[in-house]
C-alpha cells in the first residue's frame, strides 16, 4: 500500500522544480495510498490537490490549507463529511463515488462560505428520497451539485419542504448505517478466515531446496519429477483460487475495495516469485550447448538481457537474474540468442571451445609457411641497394630526366630502408642550392 512521503511529493512537483513548501498544485491520484497525511505540513500553499483513486477512507490533515480551493477525493473509501472547515478558501469539492452514508455530514460545509461545487454522485447517500432537496437547503451557498446548477425557485422550494425532508433522511441514514455495521461484521469474518487459509497454505512443501538461479551440473539439467508435479499443482491450484475470487459475489463496500487490492497485490507479488522453466542440453552433433529458457510469450525482448561467459551463462529478465554454470567451456564470441517464434522462448546457443581450438591449430601451419617465405623475400630484397645514377657530362646541373631506377616493376620502399645523407656517404661533399631535391 502506498504512503504519501517527502519523495512522493517532490516527484510529483516537477513543474515547480521539485520544491513543496511553495507548491500550489499537486497530483497523487491512482497512488493506492491509505491514509491522508502530511500535506498540511509540508504543502501551507497549495490551492489544487488531486487524490482521487485512491483508498483513502478518512478526510483528515487538510485542515490547515487556507488557500486550498479545489479537493478532488473521488474514487475513494470515504464514508463521512468531515474535517474541512479550516480550508476557508475552498470553492469546489469533488467526492464522487465514495461510500458516504451519512448524508447529514454535510452540514460541516456549512462553515465553507465559498464552496460553490459540489459533487456527491456515486455515493449511497445520493440514492436516498429528497437527497437533493436536503443539499440544496443545508448547503445554501452551492450554486452547483452534481455538475446541474441549482437554481432560485428550488432552493426556495427545498427550504420550505426542509423539515419533512430533515425526517426522512434520518431514518434512511439509521437504516443504512445498521446495514453497514452487518458489511463491516461479515468483512471482518471473511478477512480472519482467508488468514487463516494463508497460515495453513505457508506450511506448502516444494521448492524451498531448488533454485534455478544457481546450478552447476554435467549431466541435462532439469527440475526432479516430484518437485515438478508439485509446482504444477501449485500453479493449478493458484489458478483455481484466482477464478473462484473474481467469480465471487461480494457487495462494494471499502472492505471489498480493500480486499480486491490485497488479492491483485498478492497475484503481483506470486508473479514475481515465479521461477522460469529451462533446458540445458549438449548438441554433440553441433559441438555446441543449447540453453531454452521460457521466458514470458508476450514480454517484450528489450526486457531481456543476454551475457555468455566462457564458463557461465546470466540472463537478465525484467532486471532479475537468472544464471547457469556451464558444464563446458564456450566461446562467447560465436554465441548466439534467439526468440521462438511460436513459444516466445529464448534458444542461446554457445559453441564449445575444443572445437574451434582445434580448427585454428589446423590453419596455423600454413600460415606460419606463408609468414616464412614472405620474410625471407622481403630480406632479399633489402640486400639489393637502389642506387641513383647522374650523368658526370652534365657538370653540376644534371638532368632530371636521366635518374631511372634499376627495376621499375618493382615499388620502392622508402620506410624499410635507412635514410643515407650525403654528408655520411662524402665528407667533401658540397650542396648545391639550384639543384632540385631528389624523391
Amino acid at each position: 500500500m502506498g504512503r504519501i512521503t517527502e519523495d512522493l511529493i517532490r516527484r510529483n512537483a516537477e513543474h515547480n522544480d521539485c520544491v513543496i513548501f511553495s507548491l500550489e498544485e499537486l497530483s497523487l491520484h491512482q497512488q493506492e495510498i491509505e491514509r491522508l497525511e502530511h500535506i498540511d505540513k509540508w504543502c501551507r500553499d497549495l490551492k489544487i490537490l488531486y487524490l482521487q483513486n485512491n483508498l483513502i477512507g478518512k478526510i483528515e490533515n487538510v485542515s490547515k490549507l487556507k488557500r486550498l480551493e479545489y479537493l478532488n477525493l473521488a474514487l475513494n473509501n470515504i464514508e463521512k463529511i468531515e474535517n474541512l472547515e479550516g480550508c476557508e478558501g475552498l470553492t469546489k469539492l469533488d467526492l464522487t463515488v465514495n461510500f458516504i452514508g451519512e448524508l447529514s455530514s454535510i452540514k460541516t460545509l456549512q462553515h465553507n462560505i465559498h464552496l460553490k461545487e459540489l459533487f456527491l454522485m456515486g455515493n449511497p447517500c445520493a440514492d436516498f428520497d429528497g437527497y437533493r432537496q436536503f443539499v440544496v437547503a443545508t448547503l445554501q451557498q452551492l450554486k452547483w451539485l452534481d455538475g446541474k446548477e441549482i437554481e432560485r425557485s428550488e432552493r426556495i422550494q427545498a427550504l420550505q419542504n426542509f423539515p419533512v425532508i430533515e425526517q426522512q433522511i434520518g431514518e434512511q441514514e439509521r437504516a443504512y448505517c445498521l446495514r453497514r455495521a452487518k458489511d463491516k461484521e461479515e468483512a471482518q469474518r471473511n478477512l480472519r478466515e482467508e488468514e487463516g487459509n494463508e497460515a495453513k497454505g505457508r506450511s506448502y512443501p516444494g521448492f524451498e531446496g531448488w533454485s534455478p538461479f544457481s546450478v552447476e551440473s554435467k549431466d541435462h539439467i532439469q527440475a526432479p519429477e516430484g518437485q515438478e508435479g508439485e509446482c504444477n499443482q501449485k500453479k493449478f491450484k493458484d489458478s483455481e483460487d484466482d477464478l473462484e475470487f473474481w467469480n465471487k459475489p461480494s457487495l462494494f463496500t471499502p472492505e471489498s475495495r480493500l480486499e480486491t487490492l490485497r488479492h491483485m497485490e498478492k497475484q503481483r507479488k506470486d508473479q514475481e516469485k515465479l521461477r522460469l522453466d529451462f533446458s540445458l542440453k549438449d548438441d554433440e552433433k553441433r559441438n555446441q550447448i543449447i540453453l531454452d529458457l521460457a521466458v514470458y510469450r508476450y514480454m517484450d525482448t528489450s526486457l531481456i538481457d543476454v551475457d555468455v561467459q566462457p564458463t557461465y551463462v546470466r540472463v537478465m529478465v525484467k532486471g532479475k537474474p537468472f544464471q547457469l554454470v556451464l558444464p563446458a567451456e564456450v566461446k562467447p564470441d560465436g554465441s548466439s540468442a534467439k526468440r521462438s517464434q511460436t513459444t516466445g522462448h529464448l534458444v542461446i546457443c554457445m559453441p564449445k571451445v575444443d572445437g574451434v581450438i582445434t580448427g585454428w591449430r589446423q590453419t596455423s601451419k600454413p600460415g606460419e609457411s606463408t609468414l616464412d617465405s614472405s620474410r625471407e623475400h622481403t630480406n632479399q630484397r633489402s640486400k639489393q641497394i637502389e642506387k641513383l645514377e647522374v650523368d658526370p657530362s652534365k657538370h653540376s646541373f644534371p638532368d632530371v630526366a636521366n635518374i631511372v631506377q634499376e627495376k621499375k616493376h618493382r615499388p620502392r620502399r622508402v620506410q624499410s630502408e635507412p635514410k643515407i645523407t650525403a654528408s655520411e656517404e662524402d665528407p667533401d661533399f658540397e650542396d648545391n642550392p639550384e639543384v632540385p631535391p631528389l624523391i
